[in-house]
Parts: structure tokens; C-alpha cells; sequence
């Protein structure tokens, strides 16, 4: 996760750190962060045995975060860098994209005589 790299920030870079400074509110941020993934369906949980000889399990970390209004928040990032495109994933999620950010998109594309298919907000 790209927020947990500033080494200004005052932010917990481990889970340890996280759960000595508030236990019960970055608790409650993970759970937030796990049932958002069930709700969205982004992962089928298995059991271990389960997983093929010739794959291995990918590395899951979190990151957390104080934002401005003072609320926390916690994202589950996995180590993209193991994944097997096809295999581990099929879809790719950017978080957030900002209206100027989309408006130079369609600019560009408008330009270059392309279509744009699908954005959201």
C-alpha cells in the first residue's frame, strides 16, 4: 500500500505498532476492511490443504492510516508482485480516481480519437 510508504508519517507501518496505539480502533477498522472484501466478493476463503502443489499461498499485509478527520483506516494489500495474472487474480481496482484525473482522461482519449467504455466516481 503506497500510504503506509512516507516516512513523515506518524501512521503504524506494522500491525503490532497499530494494535499498541489503539487496539480497539484499528480492530475495528480490519473488521470494516474484512467484511468490505466478503461484501464485494473479492475472495473465496479455502482451506489450506486445498491449495495446489505447485502454487503457494499469497502474502497478505496491512496497511493503516489516520485520516485528516481523525478516523482510521485499515486496507488489506496483497504482495502483487506473487500473483499470477489468470491464476491469483482476473480484475484489477484502482480505489479512487479524482474528476480533474478523469476530465484529462477523456480529454486525451477525445483527442485521439478513442472511446471510453466504462469510469467510476
Amino acid at each position: 500500500c503506497a500510504f503506509t510508504a512516507s516516512a513523515a508519517s506518524t501512521d503504524a507501518r506494522t500491525r503490532k505498532q497499530a494494535m499498541a496505539k489503539d487496539r480497539i480502533g484499528w480492530g475495528t477498522a480490519e473488521r470494516a476492511e474484512i467484511a468490505n472484501h466478503a461484501n464485494n466478493g473479492s475472495w473465496a476463503l479455502i482451506d489450506r490443504s486445498d491449495v495446489p502443489n505447485d502454487r503457494s499461498i499469497v502474502r497478505l499485509i496491512w496497511g493503516y492510516k489516520r485520516k485528516r478527520s481523525g478516523a482510521l483506516k485499515a486496507r488489506l494489500c496483497v504482495q502483487g508482485c506473487a500473483q499470477v495474472r489468470g491464476v491469483d487474480f482476473d480484475q484489477t481496482f484502482c480505489a479512487t480516481m479524482r474528476p480533474t484525473s478523469l476530465r484529462a482522461l477523456a480529454a486525451i482519449a477525445n483527442s485521439s480519437g478513442m472511446r471510453m467504455r466504462r469510469w467510476d466516481f
